[in-house]
């Protein structure tokens, strides 16, 4: 193995036909952050900007063995989760990543586009709460994700809370789907709020916001950086995507998570 190998990170993602979300975004996510990105395939979906038409999960079997191939060839740095699916699924890739306790986990609790579309054969919430979120490193989820989770909780304090108590060890709620002038994120550790990123709220609505916030963590971790400098970078990098993002169908906006590379771009007219 060459020392100039960049740091894996070992992603459990659907796939997305417009490239928008899921394990594309991931992957382009990933790169962007120096990292090389290890895709397991869960799911596959039919969907374009505007919304998803159907899903058909992968046998847990090939998952679970893609996840094995990867795990004993290449030493994973990190690992993130999207969407899983179903129950036996999530279950599963629980019981693998608990047998690499060493590894930080980002997961991504989404059962759901962006517009509201479900991507789970059912609801994953008490499997979540139970199997996979006492095993992450941090969590990721929106106001309305977050509601979910911890159904007592009446803000989204009282929700970080909750998931932390679950053995979560840190929770970024992230703020795009309030309404507020500016979008507020907050980072909750060692069962206190820690940081606030607070950013000019954007006029589009975007597909793959979720998973391109997810994955830049993930390889934040993958690179060995402490959660809060992680979840910095990761926001930073996420709303620089949105910012320079294009519209490329009838529906939402995509990131352009390769903004960076714009300017070398061999076919750019200067």
């Amino acid at each position: 193995m060459s020392t100039h190998s960049p740091p894996v990170v070992l992603v459990f993602a659907g796939s997305d036909p417009t490239g928008g979300a899921g394990v594309q975004a991931d992957i382009e996510a990933i790169v962007s952050m120096g990292c090389h990105a290890a895709p397991v395939i869960t799911a596959v979906t039919a969907q374009d900007t505007v919304g998803v038409k159907q899903f058909e999960s992968v046998e847990t079997e090939l998952v679970i063995a893609q996840a094995r191939a990867v795990l004993e060839d290449m030493p994973v740095a990190a690992a993130k989760t999207g969407m899983l699916g179903n129950k036996t699924t999530l279950s599963a890739v629980a019981s693998i990543l608990d047998d690499y306790p060493r590894i930080p986990l980002v997961v991504d609790p989404v059962q759901a586009a962006g517009i509201g579309n479900p991507l789970a054969e059912d609801s994953l919430d008490d499997t979540m709460r139970t199997v996979l979120l006492p095993r992450a490193t941090l969590a990721t989820p929106n106001t309305l994700e977050a509601r979910n989770l911890a159904p007592d909780a009446d803000t989204p304090a009282a929700c970080a809370q909750a998931l932390m108590s679950l053995g979560c060890e840190y929770v970024l709620i992230t703020g795009t789907h309030d309404v507020t002038s500016n979008v507020i994120n907050r980072l909750y550790g060692h069962m206190r709020l820690l940081e606030t990123f607070e950013c000019e709220r954007l006029e589009h609505n975007y597909h793959g916001s979720g998973c391109t916030v997810a994955a830049a963590c993930a390889a934040g971790l993958a690179h060995g950086l402490d959660t809060v400098s992680a979840v910095a970078k990761a926001l930073d990098y996420t709303w620089q995507s949105l910012k320079q993002g294009y519209r490329p169908g009838m529906g939402q906006f995509l990131p352009d998570r390769l903004y960076w590379a714009r300017k070398n771009n061999r076919f750019h007219d200067d």
